[in-house]
C-alpha cells in the first residue's frame, strides 16, 4: 500500500491519541542515532495494541515495539512500517507481600524504589539498568550476577496473533539475553516479579554500591546502547576486546570506549553505519586473535545496511 495512503488511514481509522509520521528515531534511543520511522505511536493503554496489530497485519506492515530505547541501534535509513513506544501512561507499579506488579513501561529504577520502600530484596542488580521492565524481560536483562529470569513469576502479553495471555516463568522461557517474548514476537503489557523480605538499610546499601560501580566503570555520560556484545562462555567480552588492543578504536563518531571496552559509544555525530563498522572490526579482530565469535547484544532495528557484522553464531 502507498505510504501516504496507509498513514492517512492509520490516523483516520484508529483514533489514537499520539501518532506521528516520519519521526527521527535518534530522539528515542540512548545512542542518539537513527533515521525516520514511517509512523510512530506512543502507546497510552494496552487496548490500543489490538487495533494497531490488526491494522498492521491487514496492511502487511512491519510492527516494531520499543521501550526506553536503551539497547537499540536504529538504521540510518530508519524503520519502515509502524513503531510503537510503550508510553509513560503504562508505568503503574503496585506491591503486595513479596510480589511487585509493574506495567511494561515502568523504569527499572522506579521498580527498584518500590522494592526498597517495601523492604524487598532481589532487585538490587537491576536498580541502575537504564531501561523499562518490559524491555528487561524481553531480553532477560542482567547485571552483577543477577538477571530477570531469577525473579519474574509471570507476565501478561499480547501475542503475535493479537490475543491477551498470561505467561508463567516456564512459558516465558527466559535464557541468556533472550526469551519466548522475543522469539514469538509477543508484546509485554505487565510483569510480576517475586522478591524476598529483607532489611531496608542493606538493600539500599547494595543498590548504592552497585550503582557506584556502574558510574565508576562504565561510560554512562556518553550515548551508547549499553553492552555491545553478549558475554561468551567463561570470559568477559570486554576483556577480549581490551586484550585485542581495541580501546579507543574509532570510525567516524563511533568509538570503543576507553573507559570500558565492552561499550561502543557515540562521541559525536556517529551514524549507525559507523557503529556497525566498529562492531564488525571488533568481531573480526577478536575472532582472529582468540577464535571466539562475539555475538551482538545490541538490538538492531530498521532497514538493513551493508555490514560485515555477523549477527548470530
Amino acid at each position: 500500500m502507498d505510504l501516504m495512503l496507509w498513514q492517512q488511514q492509520l490516523k483516520d481509522n484508529l483514533h489514537l491519541q499520539q501518532v506521528e509520521f516520519n519521526v527521527d528515531m535518534c530522539n528515542y534511543t540512548y545512542f542518539k542515532i537513527g533515521g525516520p520511522a514511517d509512523a510512530f505511536i506512543t502507546l497510552n493503554n494496552e487496548y490500543e495494541l489490538q487495533k494497531i496489530k490488526k491494522f498492521a497485519q491487514k496492511n502487511k506492515l512491519t510492527l516494531t515495539i520499543i521501550g526506553n530505547g536503551t539497547n537499540l541501534l536504529v538504521s540510518d535509513k530508519g524503520i519502515r512500517g509502524i513503531v510503537v513506544k510503550i508510553g509513560d501512561n503504562l508505568q503503574k507499579i503496585s506491591a503486595e507481600g513479596c510480589f511487585i506488579i509493574a506495567e511494561s513501561g515502568a523504569l527499572l529504577s522506579q521498580v527498584a524504589q518500590v522494592a526498597l520502600a517495601n523492604s524487598l530484596t532481589g532487585f538490587e542488580f537491576a536498580s541502575g539498568i537504564p531501561g523499562s521492565i518490559g524491555g528487561a524481560v524481553f531480553m532477560n536483562a542482567g547485571a552483577y550476577d543477577g538477571e530477570m529470569s531469577q525473579i519474574v513469576s509471570r507476565c501478561w502479553v499480547v501475542t503475535n496473533e493479537g490475543n491477551y495471555e498470561e505467561w508463567d516463568s516456564k512459558r516465558l522461557n527466559l535464557r541468556y539475553r533472550n526469551s519466548a517474548v522475543a522469539t514469538e514476537k509477543a508484546i509485554i503489557t505487565k510483569v510480576e516479579i517475586k522478591l524476598k523480605q529483607g532489611e531496608k538499610s542493606k538493600i539500599k546499601a547494595e543498590m548504592n554500591k552497585l550503582n557506584r560501580w556502574r558510574r565508576e566503570r562504565q561510560p554512562l555520560a556518553m550515548p551508547s546502547a549499553g553492552s555491545t556484545f553478549k558475554r561468551p562462555p567463561d570470559v568477559a567480552g570486554s576483556y577480549l576486546i581490551d586484550q585485542a588492543g581495541l580501546k579507543g578504536y574509532s570510525i567516524g563518531g563511533a568509538q570503543v570506549s576507553t573507559k570500558h571496552a565492552g561499550f561502543v559509544i557515540n562521541v559525536g555525530g556517529a551514524t549507525a553505519q559507523n557503529v556497525l563498522d566498529v562492531m564488525a572490526h571488533i568481531q573480526k579482530t577478536v575472532y582472529e586473535k582468540f577464535n571466539i565469535l562475539l555475538e551482538p547484544e545490541v538490538r538492531l532495528l530498521g532497514e538493513e545496511m551493508k555490514s560485515d557484522l555477523i549477527t548470530k553464531n
